[in-house]
């Protein structure tokens, strides 16, 4: 699986890095993914999902079932 968080859809972005005589090359920025299992109420399983650490910030303050709702991952 790619480097994407399944809530907020955050990937991996490019850019540079730019020295202090403005000497530039590419490098890569990537999310703060982790993966997690987490208990679902209402499908009474395990769910699975790799997440940055933005979106489980969003499961704990909405909750699990609710974020699956909202960013359609049923």
């Amino acid at each position: 699986m790619s480097k994407i968080c399944q809530i907020t859809k955050k990937r991996v972005m490019s850019g540079n890095n730019v020295s202090h005589a403005k000497n530039r090359r590419k490098r890569t920025f990537e999310p703060n993914l982790h993966n997690h299992r987490l208990w679902s109420d209402e499908m009474k399983k395990w769910v699975s999902l790799k997440l940055s650490k933005k979106g489980l910030r969003i499961i704990d303050k909405i909750g699990l079932d609710n974020a699956l709702k909202k960013y359609d991952l049923r």
